[in-house]
């Protein structure tokens, strides 16, 4: 029984199709994802082989899948490599010579933006083959730090707190006392998420050295603090000496205002007298004058009396000063006018000449 055309033509393809899944296989297919931390290397597998009607030029190029586009990383094309692209002097071949199926790469000095899918792909005419690898590229925990948060008195409650200053998500902390292994008192709170470590009622026995470990899928970063309970001090002696602190500071202050305005008043007290002059008074009367007047007139007036006349004003005590009810002129009588007595008689009559000194308006001495 002959065959019909329709089925040689259903062989054919089948036979056609055999072939052909005997071109290029790339070998290194069990390794998909791969982590590493910043600053490391990575080396990217690609190992392949050729079929029977491999004919072609070989071409090896390894890209960098960005969402709109393919950015070259190294290529292998007619016995020559091209790396001057991306990752220009931290990538290489493992091989020197990729032809002979090996199409391994390396990249060195690993950084965060190198995060990303990576495809080699294998052409060699009439087969082409392609493997992706998903590298992801971490940065481990560095510069951690602990401190204690809240006061280190017996019966307070702190926190040991621990935070990685530099890392890659998802960091987890572990907290540990002492130097070994030995495990947290169980009244102790642990968070491994933020790092903190929350101790309730705080007494002695927790003191010691606590050590933090901060890890992610690359790397782990350590630090460590003493923590010493103490018992607590004499709050109501710092309380009353921060407020009689506070209290001699105010007085001090206000002190030094109540200095600054008294300065302030003299001065302005001072320039309101030196600009104060006024001409349309007169200067007062001088007492010595007055009193010099009065006693010179006293003097003439006993020069003119008669020795039995003296015995009245002998009694008078001239040793005081006489006081301002004597500047004032006598009350005259209008009708009442004294006794002129001549010169010769007054000289018969014992009398003394005095001279009298003038005075001015102001009743100054002239």
């Amino acid at each position: 029984m002959e065959s019909s055309p329709l089925l040689r033509l259903l062989w054919t393809l089948l036979l056609f199709r055999a072939d052909l899944s005997k071109g290029v296989t790339i070998a290194s297919t069990d390794q998909t994802m791969i982590t590493k931390a910043q600053g490391e290397k990575v080396t990217l597998p690609c190992t392949f082989t050729f079929g029977p009607q491999d004919t072609g030029s070989l071409d090896i190029e390894w890209v960098l899948l960005q969402p709109n586009e393919e950015q070259t990383v190294i290529m292998y094309n007619g016995d020559r490599i091209y790396d001057k692209y991306k990752m220009d002097g931290r990538v290489e071949f493992v091989n020197p010579n990729p032809a002979s199926g090996d199409g391994t790469i390396d990249i060195l000095n690993l950084k965060a933006s190198d995060t990303g899918t990576y495809q080699c792909k294998v052409k060699k005419p009439p087969s082409v083959q392609t493997h992706r690898i998903q590298l992801t590229v971490l940065v481990k925990p560095t510069n951690t730090k602990c401190y204690v948060e809240g006061s280190q008195e017996i019966g307070t409650d702190l926190t040991l707190k621990c935070k990685s200053l530099e890392g890659s998500p998802i960091i987890s902390y572990y907290w540990k006392k002492g130097t070994g292994t030995e495990d947290l008192p169980a009244t102790l709170i642990s968070n491994s998420d933020t790092g903190d470590l929350l101790v309730k009622n705080a007494s002695q026995i927790y003191s010691g050295t606590y050590i933090c470990t901060a890890s992610n899928r690359v790397g782990a970063d350590e630090c460590s603090l003493e923590l010493n309970v103490t018992p607590p001090i004499n709050r109501a002696g710092r309380i009353a000496g921060a407020i009689i602190g506070t209290l001699l500071g105010l007085l001090l202050l206000a002190f030094f205002i109540f200095c600054c305005l008294k300065k302030q008043r003299e001065k302005k007290y001072e320039k309101e007298v030196h600009h104060d002059i006024r001409e349309d008074v007169p200067p007062p009367k001088s007492r010595a004058s007055t009193a010099r007047s009065y006693i010179g007139s006293n003097r003439s007036s006993l020069g003119s009396m008669s020795p039995s006349n003296m015995d009245g004003y002998a009694k008078t005590q001239y040793n005081k000063v006489p006081s301002e009810e004597f500047e004032r002129p006598p009350v005259q009588t209008p009708n009442f006018q004294p006794p002129k007595v001549a010169a010769p008689n007054l000289s018969r009559m014992g009398a003394i000449p005095v001279m009298i000194p003038a005075q001015s308006k102001d009743g100054s001495i002239v």
